[in-house]
């Protein structure tokens, strides 16, 4: 499986941005494929997963309401979409794409759920 993150920027409080993931390489037509972040010293972050099959989606309590996740694109040639608004400084981080086990990773152990991860993008969000 291969990822690879792009649209990290700075941007003000209350901003947008969209990040991006281009996707491909999948084995199973049926795969979890979410978003997590990282800040320094602190452990991985899972914010939202979607279902390849029904594009079904799940959100952390942090991002729901302000983040959208959507996956497009044909079969092995996925774009997958996270769209944020009203961001917050506290959404400063390193944003990875990944592929996931489960699509609700347990916190504090969310990097054991990944199957595989992209280089990331930084997002930083200050006035």
């Amino acid at each position: 499986v291969k990822l690879v993150e792009s649209g990290g920027d700075s941007v003000r409080p209350g901003g947008s941005l969209t990040l991006s993931c281009a996707a491909s390489g999948f084995t199973f037509s049926t795969f979890y494929i979410g978003w997590v972040r990282q800040t320094p010293g602190k452990s991985l972050e899972w914010l939202a997963t979607i279902t390849s099959d029904s594009r079904t989606t799940y959100y952390a309590d942090s991002v729901q309401g302000r983040f959208t996740i959507s996956l497009d694109g044909p079969k092995n040639r996925y774009m997958v979409t996270l769209q944020m608004n009203s961001l917050k400084p506290e959404d400063t981080a390193l944003y990875y794409c990944v592929n996931l086990l489960r699509v609700r990773p347990p916190p504090g152990a969310v990097g054991g759920q990944i199957l595989d991860r992209g280089q990331g993008t930084q997002v930083t969000v200050q006035g």
